[in-house]
């Protein structure tokens, strides 16, 4: 186990087989043992690289507790959030200049903040547009806001961290989703995209741009990524959502069968089969356009795609 995750739980995070997952960690325990690294606090110029790491770790187990993807557990697992929350504000107080410590909390804070209105009373998974946020964690929100603005008064180059967080902060700082600034949401993935061109950050960016340029335009670029994706869950939610929009009832049907047949979060799995056997009824506007389960105000696992030989990563909704 890693953070509390077990290998599985790892490797579905960064999208490879759990035998190729085992062999990493096998890997790594035997390159530090053969090398007697040993377990000590980092001296000061290694500690950048070592924090990047552990920060890293925090935000994996954050995401398994923000979607969890094994079968048999709960569809969001409280004690993960929390304890990511705990190490990351530890985190935080010890390194108060550190701009990705305080992205990273930042981010979960604003996440976090969203938890009760996720899952419906029925167990279905609430997406983003669909939310109660009069729900919302009011407290959470303003400290999560706090934490971004002093990130951004302070006119240093944001890391990736400090992106999502402030891609978070449009997101809870709208009253409804119609309200979100989306053109502002479009910018910052761009920003994302030239530190990190992940084909998740990438498919995050074409949800986005579908409510600013409309759902056809973001198909092209999500069909893009198919040869990188096309067995990645959120990317067949993004294409059933989007061919939905367009009337491609058929196509979307596919889509929403690929999907479901690769989730591994129950309550996202009735959301899809419910959505999916809406296909050709009428719905109301606000379900009609409402941003699919697949977008998360910051990509849930993106990072592990492509980072997966370079560090622990992240993992997308």
């Amino acid at each position: 186990m890693v953070g509390g995750l077990t290998v599985p739980e790892i490797a579905r995070a960064f999208l490879v087989p759990e035998t190729a997952m085992g062999q990493r960690i096998t890997r790594a325990k035997a390159k530090i043992k053969a090398a007697r690294i040993p377990f000590r606090v980092p001296s000061a110029e290694d500690l950048p690289a070592r924090v990047s790491g552990v920060l890293a770790v925090l935000f994996l187990v954050f995401n398994e507790g923000y979607l969890a993807t094994g079968p048999g557990t709960d569809p969001v697992r409280h004690e993960l959030t929390a304890e990511a929350i705990r190490l990351a504000r530890l985190i935080r107080g010890l390194l108060p200049d550190d701009g990705e410590a305080a992205g990273l909390l930042a981010l979960m804070l604003l996440t976090e903040a969203r938890r009760t209105a996720r899952v419906s009373a029925d167990g279905e998974l609430v997406p983003l547009g669909e939310q109660d946020r009069g729900a919302w964690d009011a407290a959470l929100i303003a400290e999560g806001h706090r934490l971004v603005g002093e990130r951004l008064a302070a006119g240093a180059a944001p890391g990736r961290y400090q992106i999502l967080a402030a891609i978070a902060a449009v997101h809870t700082a709208a009253r409804d989703v119609r309200d979100t600034d989306w053109p502002q949401v479009v910018a910052r993935y761009d920003q994302l995209v030239r530190l990190d061109p992940s084909p998740i950050i990438a498919l995050n960016r074409a949800i986005a741009v579908a409510e600013l340029d409309g759902p056809e335009v973001a198909l092209a670029a999500v069909d893009r990524l198919a040869d990188r994706l096309a067995g990645y869950h959120a990317y067949q939610v993004t294409r059933a959502d989007l061919l939905r929009r367009l009337g491609r009832s058929q196509q979307s049907r596919a889509a929403y069968d690929k999907a479901i047949e690769l989730a591994g979060n129950t309550a996202e799995t009735a959301y899809l089969r419910r959505r999916r056997d809406q296909l050709g009824k009428a719905l109301p506007d606000r379900l009609n356009r409402s941003v699919p389960s697949a977008f998360a105000p910051f990509p849930a696992a993106p990072m592990a795609a492509n980072h997966a030989e370079a560090e622990p990563g992240q993992r997308a909704e």
